[in-house]
């Protein structure tokens, strides 16, 4: 494939700044980023007269003409693997996948191969028409190794730039179902007192604090009120068991923070069931569940943690998208148990 030129005329009253203006102008049909706009500029690929411009604030006036080099997108070096994927929707823009518990989204170090991209690229094959001048996919949002459920993987520059500001500005849906420890009460005069923990109408939990990186264990995120990310996660009760021993939970997030599920959970004094990161050493008791209730949670593998409900506006023709996935098998045979 030949080189893609694009030519772009500096519209009235331009930002001072070569990028910036460059960014203003740039047509939407592009779908070309700030970021990859910024890597063009640094590599001589944007040009004024045929001159490189690799200055990013460099000077800029009406009517000047600038022409961008874009290249085929490149392959990239992750491998393509035949891995069975739940496709709940696809089109030329975007894949929405219910992905298992056990499955990394992106390779890394510890985890190059077997990842959700890895499975993608092979499923997705010449449909992606490339992410930032590669040929992968577009990661939009993650969830853990061992959550299940379900997240929206873009297949184009443009898509991937629009699913990301929906979930910037907080206006994808987001709904999970989880598991925890005890029932988060409005009643509870305990939980009253955690800070940044109160209720709304309808005894929903709001909890609301800055989330970082734990001071001693870098693998960990932890409550802040000083610095952090500002986080809002809202936890509603479907069902309790064994008078409040445990419950199903739907939560909500307003902000999508890594962990943020899980920590605010565990903030909150209700950890979830089967977390090895944040559920500490908490055990059901016999006596409140049964027996047989009692062991299914101590003996549950992950944390009980999946992503329900997923819905946003479509990129290109901005329809309301919305999909739901069932429970998996293990989840299910642990409510199955607790409703015994």
């Amino acid at each position: 494939m030949s080189t893609e030129r694009l030519s772009i005329r500096i519209g009235a009253n331009p930002p001072a700044r070569f990028d910036k203006a460059l960014a203003r102008d740039v047509p939407e049909a592009a779908a070309l980023s700030r970021t990859r706009l910024a890597r063009l500029i640094g590599e001589g690929a944007v040009t004024r007269g045929g001159v490189p411009v690799t200055d990013p604030k460099a000077k800029v006036a009406e009517g000047d003409v600038i022409e961008i080099a874009l290249q085929p997108a490149e392959e990239v070096d992750t491998i393509a693997e035949d891995i069975p994927l739940t496709v709940v929707y696809e089109d030329a823009a975007l894949i929405v996948i219910d992905k298992p518990a056990g499955m990394v989204v992106h390779p890394a170090p510890g985890s190059p191969k077997g990842t959700l991209v890895n499975a993608l690229l092979h499923h997705c094959g010449d449909s992606l028409s490339g992410i930032g001048g590669e040929k992968r996919p577009g990661i939009v949002h993650r969830i853990d190794k061992e959550t299940s459920g379900l997240l929206v993987v873009a297949k184009s520059d443009k898509a991937h730039h629009a699913l990301a500001a929906q979930f910037e500005k907080h206006s994808a849906e987001r709904a999970y179902l989880a598991v925890c420890h005890g029932a988060p009460d409005p009643g509870d005069a305990r939980l009253r007192g955690v800070r940044g923990a109160s209720f709304e109408a309808g005894g929903v939990l709001k909890l609301t604090t800055g989330l970082g990186r734990h001071r001693t264990d870098r693998q960990r995120q932890a409550v802040t009120f000083e610095g952090g990310r500002h986080a809002i996660t809202r936890a509603r009760i479907l069902e309790s068991f064994g008078q409040g021993a445990a419950a199903l939970i739907e939560c909500r997030l307003e902000t999508g923070r890594t962990h943020q599920i899980r920590v605010h959970m565990a903030h909150a004094g209700h950890a979830l069931v089967g977390d090895p990161v944040y559920g500490g050493r908490r055990r059901a008791g016999a006596a409140s569940l049964g027996e047989v209730a009692a062991r299914a949670i101590n003996g549950f593998p992950r944390q009980a943690l999946h992503a329900a409900v997923l819905g946003f506006n479509h990129p290109d023709d901005g329809r309301a998208l919305r999909f739901e996935a069932a429970l998996p098998a293990d989840m299910q045979a642990l409510l199955d148990v607790l409703r015994g």
